[in-house]
């Protein structure tokens, strides 16, 4: 019995310990070998390189900044701009003799509001209004070069004259370049960019020749060309009595 004990082997996938009874001495004096474990995937390190752009863009605009704000002094602001006239020679293109004597200029100022409106669209998406503030000068003068000839008279002893002299006429209104300017301009959507392709925002230009047309009607409502008549009368009054003449008379054509 006791031999028949000692040569049993264990029931296949019945662990034994080792110097158990059934077990094979040699395999008891070898290790248990383990199954290798999972490799972990080694971890891949961003290149140094792939931040440097962002690095280098925010120095540059603290230093874009520090420069615009005048925190570096002794560095020169590298967003300073500057001006260059590159207009050309002024060209004289002709000279008149003015014969005309300017009495009197009037000086206005008118806020002109052009608004373009669509029939059937709401003006934020087709729609053009501006409020022009032009400013600008209408001259009332007399033009002495219309004077014929019986149109001054002299007595035979020089001491007596007498002139009749056209009436004032107004001048085209000259709007002031300085003094005028866009106070307020809305567009809708469809006008900004047809103003875009067409490179003329706003067309300035309408409203500039309605601010003249306005200033020229107002002119004549005014006493223009009566003060330009009687600037006239006493410049040519004043003339005459420096010439020698005692009794002048200046009277202006009906």
């Amino acid at each position: 019995m006791t031999l028949l004990g000692r040569g049993r082997k264990a029931a296949p996938g019945t662990p034994a310990a080792p110097g158990t009874p059934g077990q094979d001495p040699d395999e008891a004096r070898e290790p248990a070998v383990r199954e290798p474990a999972a490799e972990r995937p080694a971890r891949r390190r961003t290149p140094w390189y792939i931040g440097l752009p962002v690095t280098l863009a925010a120095i540059l605009a603290v230093f874009l900044a520090g420069a615009h704000l005048g925190l570096f002094p002794s560095i020169p602001n590298p967003l300073e701009r500057r001006t260059v006239d590159r207009s050309q020679p002024v060209l004289l293109r002709s000279i008149q003799d003015m014969k005309q004597f300017t009495g009197a200029q009037g000086s206005f100022q008118i806020v002109v509001d052009l608004d373009h409106e669509a029939a059937f669209l709401p003006s934020a998406l087709l729609g053009n209004r501006t409020l022009y503030v032009a400013a600008g000068t209408v001259d009332a003068s007399v033009d002495l070069g219309a004077l014929d000839q019986g149109a001054v008279t002299v007595s035979d002893d020089r001491s007596t004259a007498t002139v009749v002299v056209p009436p004032a006429r107004l001048a085209p209104a000259a709007l002031d370049v300085r003094r005028s300017y866009v106070y307020l301009q809305q567009r809708g959507f469809f006008d900004r960019i047809g103003d875009f392709f067409s490179g003329n925002p706003g067309n300035q230009k309408k409203v500039e020749v309605l601010a003249t047309q306005k200033i020229e009607q107002a002119a004549k409502d005014t006493e223009l060309t009566r003060r330009a008549e009687q600037s006239t009368r006493s410049m040519l009054e004043g003339l005459l009595r420096s010439a020698g003449f005692t009794t002048v008379t200046v009277t202006t054509a009906s």
